[in-house]
């Protein structure tokens, strides 16, 4: 391995595998000396850009230098920029790991933003870098101009990392081109407790080569290591340039700290010095609103939330939950009585509110973890709300039997669950008739992903809300690489004239392996 200068993260040894013709494979950031663009002297961007949470009017841009820089930011409807708008951003620098955000508002609905970021010497405001340029689209203002995003999550993970023989992360590409309004990313954006070693043989006897980093040679367990993880990632040029043409919509599961963790965990587990999770959590999170681009998590550290609603015109409201901050401890799962559950008290009134006031046709469950598959967290206890009892709900699931009840009782229309966390892609419709609970409308529950990590068998099904399992695509083996089982993402598109939506669960090479069309205006269908 080689071991590179301290361009790719300030103030420290950044080591990754191979020579510069490995890099050229996947389009690392520049490995010696400043990158070809930059100004001798000047900042630096070449982290790329990206945008998040974008509605009809607003958009949180993001961008990390190479030094200390006030972060300028304009934006235009066309190309060209010969008329565009400023925006002053925050000075950063080493407090938030040279990365910063900067909200625009005011934008045009339904139309595509230009816009274009630049770092400016807050010594010398003349000393500029090169620009870094992006676009993504408004939320429509009508109707008739539909909605249609990607999901997926799961993102090197298992030790199946950044390949260069194979061009990286390949299937960014293969879902820019798709053009999507939005990228869904449902959890696992990074495997922080996932080594990523420099070649893993198959069974077969071929040999996956991975770029590897000092961030990913152990655990995280230091802010330092956390902010490793998440610009793992962004070395991959097919990455950057889907963050520079497709927004996103973010959330966390637990692979953004430690496998299966919840909030007050003592680890035992050898790897780790530092055994308070809630330690880990907070440095995690930290980093997290440092690297990505949420509208809630501008605030001070330990203020600010995952869980939100991103509204996407009349048609798409996107209700992002966070099922891990609030959580109970994982439990064998089978008390009569549980008002903590997986989303905690207020969350869960937040959530039925919401739903009930949200005026768009259809509303979208984004869930890091599904709702009917059993998730094992070793011998006895269990990791997501199914345990395996197909009876009357227990544990984590009277809360959600309650906010289900509630969906039909209000007669709230349009609900779909989107998830992914289970390394496998599956449909699940929910019907009363076959539960042990019945007090509920019909509803759908779609699994994609892994986008960049290993596939796993499929997961066994829990019947207390009686789910029907009608399309599963999972390996026999577990922890297949992306050799053997290609990345799975998922589709959804809105027709602005019927309302109708359709799912379809992809996998890379332009495959279409499930589709399903929903009708708009029906409790449950």
């Amino acid at each position: 391995m080689t071991n590179l200068p301290h361009i790719l993260s300030p103030g420290r040894r950044t080591v990754l595998r191979g020579s510069l013709l490995a890099s050229a494979a996947v389009g690392l950031p520049a490995v010696t000396g400043a990158p070809a663009f930059a100004r001798s002297g000047r900042p630096s961007a070449e982290w790329g850009v990206q945008v998040g949470d974008v509605t009809a009017s607003t958009a949180l841009v993001w961008v990390r230098s190479d030094r200390a820089a006030r972060m300028l930011v304009e934006t235009s409807a066309t190309e060209s920029f010969r008329t565009s708008r400023l925006w002053h951003g925050p000075l950063i620098g080493a407090g938030t790991d040279f990365t910063g955000t900067t909200p625009v508002h005011g934008l045009p609905a339904g139309e595509q933003v230009h816009y274009r970021v630049t770092l400016a010497d807050p010594d010398d405001p003349r000393r500029t870098s090169r620009p870094v340029y992006g676009t993504f689209r408004t939320a429509p203002a009508k109707r008739r101009d539909g909605a249609r995003f990607l999901w997926s999550g799961d993102i090197a993970g298992q030790g199946w990392g950044i390949n260069p023989d194979v061009g990286g992360y390949t299937v960014y590409e293969e879902m820019r081109n798709l053009n999507p309004d939005f990228f869904l990313c449902s959890g696992d954006t990074i495997y922080a407790d996932g080594v990523i070693e420099p070649s893993v043989t198959l069974p077969d006897g071929r040999v996956w080569q991975n770029v590897t980093t000092e961030e990913k040679a152990k655990v995280a367990e230091t802010l330092a290591e956390y902010r490793g993880n998440f610009r793992y990632n962004l070395l991959d040029a097919n990455v950057r340039k889907f963050n520079s043409q497709v927004p996103s919509i973010v959330q966390w599961d637990d692979h953004e700290v430690r496998n299966n963790w919840y909030p007050g965990q003592i680890l035992d587990d050898v790897r780790y010095t530092e055994k308070n999770v809630d330690v880990l959590a907070a440095r995690s999170v930290r980093a997290y609103r440092e690297y990505l681009p949420v509208s809630t998590l501008r605030a001070a550290p330990g203020e600010g939330r995952m869980h939100r609603v991103v509204r996407h015109g009349p048609l798409l409201d996107v209700f992002v939950l966070d099922m891990r901050s609030f959580r109970n401890a994982n439990s064998p799962d089978r008390q009569a009585d549980d008002t903590t559950g997986i989303l905690g008290a207020e969350q869960l009134r937040w959530l039925k509110n919401q739903l009930s006031r949200s005026r768009a046709v259809w509303k979208v469950i984004a869930a890091d973890m599904p709702l009917g598959l059993v998730v094992p967290d070793g011998a006895t206890d269990f990791e997501a709300v199914a345990q395996g009892d197909p009876g009357a709900p227990l544990g984590r699931e009277l809360q959600i039997a309650e906010l289900l009840r509630h969906i039909k009782h209000r007669r709230i229309t349009g609900t779909v669950w989107l998830t992914a966390d289970v390394h496998h892609t599956s449909a699940q419709h929910y019907l009363p008739e076959r539960a042990a609970f019945k007090d509920f409308a019909p509803f759908w529950e779609f699994v994609s992903g892994p986008l960049a990590a290993g596939a796993f068998p499929a997961s066994a099904l829990d019947g207390t809300f009686g789910p029907d399992r009608v399309f599963v695509k999972a390996p026999v083996l577990s922890n297949q690489s992306p050799l053997e089982m290609p990345p799975l993402f998922g589709e959804v598109d809105i027709d602005g004239g019927s309302g109708e939506l359709t799912v379809r669960l992809r996998q890379q090479g332009g495959k279409v392996l499930f589709t399903k069309v929903l009708q708009p205006g029906l409790t449950g269908q």
